[in-house]
């Protein structure tokens, strides 16, 4: 049963912007997760395969407690280390939203993710008072480093790094456990120089659980051409076996096996 107190109540004041759901997502942290989908994202990512979620005035209005409500009804498939996923879209946008979520699956033992690119992240109020209230609730962040040169990050997503970087190593120094992604775009992000540097910055964080490669795909490129944009990717082709091999060599992933496998 869903323990109902006065902080709860008042979390029905708290509204979100919900593009989708998945029901049994099985990527987006450990175990069977039910997955919100959050209108609104700042990057352009030139790859991105979901472009539909970046408005953030679309999608369905729900409060905090109904979302719970609603993925609760799943519980069932969770078992002990499934639960509630958040991403995006930017998650961080709708940040009052996330903490009033989490805060809830917490009261009701409900294991949280937070799926986050980082973009939205200031150490400037009243963000980061937010930001901390929002680590008290949430288990593992799921963040993709896109890039790690920050010229070629802007040229990729149209925004620095530098914020980025500074939430990932902050989260570090909390204590937050962590799971990074890089998605490997042959020509783009698989250079040696940059995998290496990346790798180099990954191994002075102390929290990260796991560290893998997400292959570049185009099954997105439809929903580009659904809203009438041009693909920028169109002629870059999907890594093959033997760069992605390489690239988790040059990563070490293999280093990072923790957290509730």
């Amino acid at each position: 049963m869903v323990q109902e107190n006065n902080s709860q109540v008042k979390s029905t004041e708290v509204r979100g912007l919900i593009h989708s759901v998945e029901s049994f997502g099985s990527v987006d942290g450990p175990g069977v997760r039910y997955i919100y989908f959050l209108s609104g994202c700042h990057m352009r990512c030139k790859y991105c395969h979901n472009p539909d979620t970046w408005d953030a005035s679309a999608g369905v209005s729900m409060t905090a407690s109904e979302a719970f409500e609603k993925a609760y009804k799943y519980r069932a498939y969770w078992k002990e280390n499934g639960g509630i996923s958040v991403s995006g879209g930017e998650a961080l946008l709708q940040i009052d939203f996330v903490i009033e979520l989490f805060k809830i699956a917490k009261k009701n033992g409900v294991n949280t993710v937070l799926d986050t690119s980082g973009n939205s992240f200031t150490r400037k109020e009243p963000f980061f008072s937010k930001f901390n209230e929002l680590m008290k609730y949430t288990d593992l962040f799921l963040v993709d480093i896109k890039q790690i040169d920050d010229q070629k990050h802007k040229e990729l997503t149209g925004w620095s790094n530098a914020n980025i970087l500074d939430m990932v190593k902050y989260l570090s120094d909390e204590g937050k456990d962590m799971w990074i992604r890089h998605v490997l775009v042959p020509g783009i992000t698989d250079s040696e120089e940059d995998l290496k540097g990346l790798g180099e910055f990954v191994k002075t964080l102390k929290t990260v659980k796991r560290f893998e490669i997400l292959p570049y795909h185009t099954l997105g490129i439809f929903k580009w051409e659904q809203l009438g944009k041009e693909y920028p990717l169109a002629d870059v082709k999907t890594p093959t076996k033997e760069s992605i091999e390489k690239a988790n060599e040059i990563l070490e992933t293999s280093r990072y096996t923790g957290y509730l496998e």
